[in-house]
């Protein structure tokens, strides 16, 4: 890859950085809403949890949207995402008054939006400069992401939660001036968008360089790094969103008395420590191995989720906590090494690959949920058995770095 055509990339790059801190701000902000619409609908340890299932479900698109992408390519799936996005937060102002579920519907959509934007970014800013230099790429644009997913839990506590404490009983309904807002942004994103130029990116050099050294498989599907690399995004999806999911009621068992406000608010911590990560990882990643950086990121949030649970409450509960939120600081550049081991070698078959992995991001609607039932089950340890889960997550995640993101 030439320098020429590094540069040449590098305002496309931008625009990708753009979309990535829209998924990162809106996808924060659904799940910082789980305890004050739990409140504001009272809403049992599962129920609550169901925003993430609404939101997440709509991965399950995923390999359908990946076609769609390969057929009408980038620009055309950015722009329908994007309009999906402001449809969405569009229908939420009305949806709303119809109660939980009506909520959950509109929020359906704009998720629908989001799996396009997704689908359609993390394999065109892969593409955009050298293989070697791709998990760098994606941590960078991931970064900006981060950015967003700290402001927006200051978004939720300031402009919702605290704007509506102040009645005595929360209204769910304060959310859709909010959520006006972010339409409007959106809808103004879109306009930009629509008038700009992006290069479309063949996975053959242009001058066929790559057609005679390398060989292909089929179909997307006979790569098994890549299904690999999808289980893993689902275990990692359950970390990252289990942690701010369950951050609340783990608070409270190690006896801290935070208000709503200040629940939402402390998750910018967790988001913070994702922020700074990535910001290092754009560094890291260029001098040692997606697959070495991934083993140790897994390991080292294991043990700081482990040194919590071990430590508890008592004189002892603000190191628990702040290892606890602190955990994000390990969980910071999992997605972006985890994409690139998956479409590593996939060639022609990336955008389809990027769908089939994507639609893991269903586990972060699957996996909080039935944490929640662990919780919900058993009365007196049911929260710490819930949490324990991840054990699991990072246990694959380990499995994956060192053995199953190797080419077969």
């Amino acid at each position: 890859m030439t320098k020429t055509k590094e540069n040449n990339f590098l305002f496309p790059l931008i625009v990708m950085a753009v979309l990535f801190f829209l998924l990162g701000f809106i996808t924060t902000m659904n799940n910082s809403l789980i305890e004050y619409l739990s409140k504001a609908f009272t809403l049992n340890e599962v129920e609550k949890q169901l925003i993430n299932t609404f939101f997440y479900g709509a991965y399950v698109l995923s390999v359908p949207v990946g076609f769609l992408i390969n057929r009408i390519g980038y620009k055309k799936g950015v722009l329908a995402g994007l309009a999906l996005v402001v449809a969405g937060f569009f229908l939420c102002i009305p949806a709303v008054s119809m109660g939980y579920y009506g909520f959950l519907s509109a929020v359906s959509v704009f998720a629908i939006g989001i799996v396009i934007l997704q689908v359609a970014a993390n394999p065109y800013v892969n593409a955009l400069g050298s293989p070697e230099t791709a998990a760098s790429r994606l941590t960078l644009t991931n970064a900006l992401n981060s950015v967003a997913t700290v402001i927006a839990p200051i978004f939720v506590s300031m402009i919702i939660v605290s704007a509506d404490s102040g009645s005595g009983s929360l209204d769910p309904k304060a959310v859709q001036t909010p959520f006006a807002g972010i339409g409007i942004v959106t809808l103004l994103i879109l306009g930009v968008m629509f008038f700009l130029k992006l290069p479309e990116i063949n996975t053959v050099d242009e001058d066929g360089s790559n057609a005679g050294t390398v060989k292909y498989k089929s179909s997307a599907f006979k790569y098994t790094h890549m299904w690999l690399g999808s289980l893993a995004i689902f275990f990692y999806m359950g970390i990252e969103i289990g942690i701010p999911s369950f951050f609340a009621d783990y608070s409270s068992q190690l006896g801290f008395s935070f208000d709503s406000v200040a629940k939402t608010d402390l998750l910018k911590y967790y988001w913070g420590g994702l922020m700074v990560g990535r910001v290092l990882g754009i560094f890291i990643l260029r001098k040692y191995t997606a697959s070495r950086i991934l083993s140790l990121s897994a390991a080292g949030g294991a043990v700081f989720i482990a040194a919590s649970l071990l430590i508890g409450g008592g004189d002892m509960k603000n190191i628990a906590l702040t290892l606890f939120l602190g955990s994000g600081l390990f969980h910071s550049i999992m997605w972006p090494t985890i994409f690139n081991l998956s479409l590593e070698d996939l060639g022609p078959h990336a955008k389809v690959g990027s769908g089939v992995i994507a639609t893991s991001v269903i586990g972060a609607a699957l996996l909080p949920p039935m944490m929640g039932v662990i919780q919900r089950s058993f009365v007196t340890s049911g929260l710490i058995l819930a949490i324990s889960c991840l054990f699991i997550y990072y246990a694959y995640l380990i499995y994956f770095a060192t053995k199953g993101s190797k080419i077969r």
